[in-house]
């Protein structure tokens, strides 16, 4: 048996008014881009870690971030740019230094994908 008929009914058997109610409390799809958006923020390995060193340490510099995930700084910085595209951290410039932080959408976003992990870091 092939995938595609595990994956399709072999038969048209629509629960019309229960189908209607489910599509009328769907997301309206300009609702879904911010998510889809934030989820591909995270959606990279070195993007979990960078962002779980944010929530442990509250607030970064770029230069720290590099040493405690332990990957080039030029990388990191091009990570957070994303963290930040995605709406998940912010920066600030204090002095010579960028300082970030994840946003409460971005923490809850990595409390729910690293659950225990992220949790137990952000308690250091």
């Amino acid at each position: 048996m092939t995938d595609d008929r595990i994956d399709s009914c072999d038969l048209l058997c629509l629960d019309l008014p229960h189908a209607e109610q489910i599509r009328r409390r769907l997301p309206s799809p300009a609702s879904l881009e911010p998510a889809a958006s934030a989820a591909k923020g995270l959606a990279d390995p070195t993007r979990l870690n960078v962002a779980a060193a944010l929530a442990a340490g509250d607030e970064l510099c770029g230069c720290d971030l590099a040493w405690i995930v332990g990957q080039a700084q030029n990388l990191v910085s091009h990570h957070l740019r994303q963290l930040r595209a995605a709406g998940l951290a912010t920066s600030r410039r204090d002095g010579r230094l960028v300082m970030y932080a994840l946003t409460e959408q971005g923490r809850v976003l990595l409390g729910v994908l690293l659950g225990d992990d992220v949790n137990a870091a952000m308690e250091i």
